[in-house]
């Protein structure tokens, strides 16, 4: 805001700085700040109790299906048959508890072939079977 000097000949404007909305704005948040920190800060104390718990068992580690563009199976990147397959399926299955079955298809194999390996291991009784893809 300008305000003129008292003499009604000078057109001289005063321009000053009007401080008082800037002192309101901060001692409003001065205030503000005084009543939340405490919030944030107040923790209830409390003694929790003390227990012994038996340790979990480790995690079972996925079995790799691997089916390479020829057709051929891998099992944890090592070939197997397909009666040789079907056996090992069988024994993954009969494991307590099962381990999850990842299957590697590459694209270029025939739909026909993870199809196959797909009903073995549902023939077999694995119930945790994965297809496993890239991100584009």
């Amino acid at each position: 805001m300008a305000f003129s000097i008292n003499d009604p000949q000078d057109d001289e404007l005063l321009s000053e700085i009007n401080m008082i909305p800037l002192i309101d704005v901060m001692l409003v948040l001065l205030i503000v700040f005084l009543i939340t920190i405490p919030v944030m800060q107040h923790a209830v104390p409390v003694q929790l109790p003390k227990a012994a718990a038996q340790p979990q068992a480790p995690a079972l580690e996925a079995i790799r299906l691997t089916i390479d563009a020829d057709g051929r199976y891998l099992w944890n990147d090592t070939p197997v048959s397909d009666a040789e397959l079907a056996a090992r399926l069988a024994e993954a299955a009969a494991r307590e508890p099962q381990p999850p079955l990842q299957l590697h298809g590459d694209r270029a194999v025939r739909y026909e072939r993870v199809a196959q390996a797909l009903a073995a291991a549902q023939r077999a009784g694995l119930h945790s079977m994965g297809i496993v893809t890239e991100q584009p």
